[in-house]
């Protein structure tokens, strides 16, 4: 049988009847075992009762005449010389008396003829000999087969009973899972952007309800995001490649001279290479999303990295009159930070990069890295005049800008590539803006444990 085909309910009340089966067969074992033991051990009683009066007489020598046994008692007495006194045996038993006397003395399970009997045998020696008194009695088995039967339809009623309790049981048990089916297959079937009902009960399965909502809301959310990425790069490459077309056929058709067409062509490119940083920060971005493992650099490792994209900065802006300074102040450079170098280094020219596209042609851009309460912090400041006050809060999002920044060719995905990279890492991005001023972004990395002890 493959239980793997059967349902919940029936595998809940399948097990649950054999556990009981076993258990009330054990139990009917134990309880026949004990009630032949006492039926035995009274018939013994019994038997010593019997005899008792016999074993007296003979051994206060009173033996001219015994007393005859009761109604239905089966006693024999056989004398010193081997005759037999008295004899109330059936023929089938009393055929046997002498056999019995020349065993040794004890209680012992006799068949005669289509009956069976328990029999007890006490030899007594006196001055003239050995006397034997013989006592026995029906093994009583009709009534350890009544007991029997009715230890048999006593636990086939009881298991009965057991297996429809288990399982309007199980079936109360799972309604709420089938109601949680049922209102999964609805949502499904109706794309409804409604959740999973969670019962009024605090136990598992508004639990499962609970986690299953989250899950729901995740991937609603993961997929509104694609959705929107989606969208919005639609838009960014739309534009871009309208103006390509354009130049190209100006250059084509209108260019009235050499010059002309260079110009148009070198256009063209400066939109082909703003592409080709879109398309590289949007597979930037899916990296972040799919990656599963940070890797981990070590504090002198970043500070290293900072002094690199420091330069690389530098370089980028030495035809204009803009400074890059940075300092750090590492205690521990085996410190061990959730981020690799590679990701730590896209942070820190991210960061610079924003800085400055903001300052224009002339300011000053300040990267320092520190370590403090168990984290590394890397600040970056600049003097570029600040954002708009209703523009910090989306700052992190994704392709968003301020309407000046689209003249200047930014994509609006700088500051989410940190973001992602930071939240991956387990850390956090705060804004400090001042309006007129310059802007202030502060990555705070934590520590791993181990390299904290």
């Amino acid at each position: 049988m493959n239980l793997a085909r059967l349902t919940i309910r029936t595998r809940i009340t399948g097990g649950s009847l054999l556990i009981a089966l076993l258990i009330s067969v054990a139990a009917g074992v134990v309880i026949y075992s004990q009630v032949a033991r006492i039926v035995g051990d009274s018939q013994i009683r019994v038997l010593e009762g019997i005899e008792g009066q016999y074993i007296t007489a003979i051994t206060t020598g009173d033996t001219a005449e015994f007393d005859m046994p009761g109604p239905g008692q089966l006693v024999a007495v056989i004398d010193p010389t081997g005759a037999i006194v008295i004899d109330t045996f059936p023929a089938a038993l009393s055929d046997r008396v002498g056999a019995i006397s020349s065993r040794p003395d004890g209680d012992r399970s006799m068949e005669a003829g289509s009956a069976e009997y328990i029999v007890r045998s006490t030899s007594v020696e006196v001055t003239g000999g050995v006397w034997h008194v013989i006592t026995a009695s029906d093994s009583d088995s009709d009534v350890l087969d009544d007991v029997a039967w009715l230890l048999i339809t006593s636990i086939a009623g009881i298991n009965i009973a057991f297996g429809a309790s288990a399982w309007l049981i199980g079936s109360a048990a799972l309604g709420p899972v089938s109601q949680l089916r049922r209102s999964a297959s609805d949502l499904v079937a109706t794309g409804s952007t409604e959740l999973l009902p969670v019962g009024p009960a605090h136990d598992e399965i508004s639990e499962l309800a609970g986690t299953l909502n989250t899950l729901i809301a995740g991937l609603r959310a993961s997929t509104e995001r694609e959705r929107q990425i989606v969208s919005d790069a639609s838009h960014e490459f739309r534009t871009p490649l309208a103006i390509i077309q354009t130049r190209l056929e100006l250059a084509q058709r209108q260019a009235r001279s050499l010059d002309e067409m260079r110009t148009d062509v070198a256009a063209a490119q400066r939109t082909v290479a703003r592409l080709s940083s879109l398309a590289t920060s949007l597979l930037e971005l899916s990296r972040i999303d799919a990656q599963t493992s940070t890797g981990t650099a070590t504090e002198g490792r970043l500070s290293a990295e900072l002094a690199d994209a420091v330069d690389r900065g530098r370089l980028r802006v030495a035809d204009r009159s803009i400074r890059i300074d940075y300092a750090d102040d590492i205690s521990r450079p085996s410190g061990t930070v959730a981020v690799s170098e590679e990701d730590f280094g896209r942070i820190c020219d991210n960061l610079v990069n924003n800085a400055v596209h903001a300052i224009g042609d002339r300011g000053v851009v300040e990267l320092r890295l520190v370590e403090e309460d168990g984290a590394v912090i890397l600040t970056v400041a600049d003097d570029g005049g600040g954002m708009d006050e209703g523009f910090v809060a989306f700052a992190l999002d994704r392709f968003s800008r301020q309407s000046e920044a689209r003249t200047s060719g930014g994509s609006g995905l700088g500051l989410s590539i940190v973001a992602g990279i930071v939240a991956n890492a387990g850390g956090t991005v705060a804004l400090t803006n001042q309006p007129g001023v310059g802007l202030l972004v502060r990555v705070q990395l934590p520590i791993s444990d181990d390299a904290r002890t």
